[in-house]
C-alpha cells in the first residue's frame, strides 16, 4: 500500500484505457487541468452519485480549463454500460490491476463490518496543466464534492 501522493509532487504517469476503448495518457493532456478522481465500482449508489455531479458540471470544469476521468477497477464492458446508462460525459479509465491507484495511494485496506479487505479508497486528485498534482481530497464525500472541487479550479484559474 503506497501513500498518498501529495501537492506539489509530479503527477504519476499513465496510460489506461477508457470507456470508448482508446488509451488515455496523462503526458498527452499537458496544458489542461486534470480532476483524477478514483471510486470503487461502477452502478453503486455512492459512485453512481459521484458521477452524475462531474457529469451536470463538467461545462462549469471545462470553462475552467479542466478535464473529468473516472478511474476504477471495472473493465471496459462495465465502465460502458455505467456510462451508458447514466450518460456520462466524460472517459472512465480501466484500472483492473489496481496499479494506477496504488501509485496515486488511493488504493487501501478497508474495514467494512470488521471485514478487512484492499480496494479503492474514494478520492480526487487535482493535476495542473503542468502536471502537478495541486489538491487532494482523500475518503471523499460525495455530496457537495463537485462545488468543492470546481471552487479548487476557480482558484487554480485565478493563480
Amino acid at each position: 500500500m503506497a501513500d498518498w501522493i501529495e501537492p506539489p509532487a509530479k503527477a504519476p504517469v499513465f496510460s489506461l484505457k477508457a470507456t470508448d476503448g482508446a488509451t488515455v495518457k496523462l503526458a498527452g493532456l499537458k496544458g489542461k487541468a486534470v480532476v483524477l478522481y478514483f471510486y470503487p465500482k461502477d452502478d453503486t449508489p455512492g459512485c453512481t452519485t459521484e458521477a452524475c455531479a462531474f457529469r451536470d458540471r463538467l461545462p462549469e470544469i471545462q470553462k475552467l480549463g479542466a478535464i473529468v476521468l473516472g478511474v476504477s477497477p471495472d473493465d471496459v464492458a462495465s465502465h460502458k454500460k455505467f456510462s451508458e446508462k447514466f450518460s456520462l460525459n466524460f472517459p472512465l479509465l480501466v484500472d483492473t490491476d489496481h496499479k494506477l491507484a496504488e501509485k496515486y495511494g488511493a488504493w487501501r485496506e478497508k474495514n467494512m463490518y470488521g471485514k478487512v479487505s484492499m480496494g479503492i479508497q474514494r478520492s480526487t486528485f487535482l493535476i495542473d496543466a503542468e502536471g502537478a498534482v495541486v489538491k487532494v481530497w482523500k475518503k471523499v464525500s460525495v455530496d457537495g464534492h463537485d462545488q468543492q472541487v470546481i471552487d479548487a479550479l476557480q482558484t487554480l484559474a485565478d493563480a
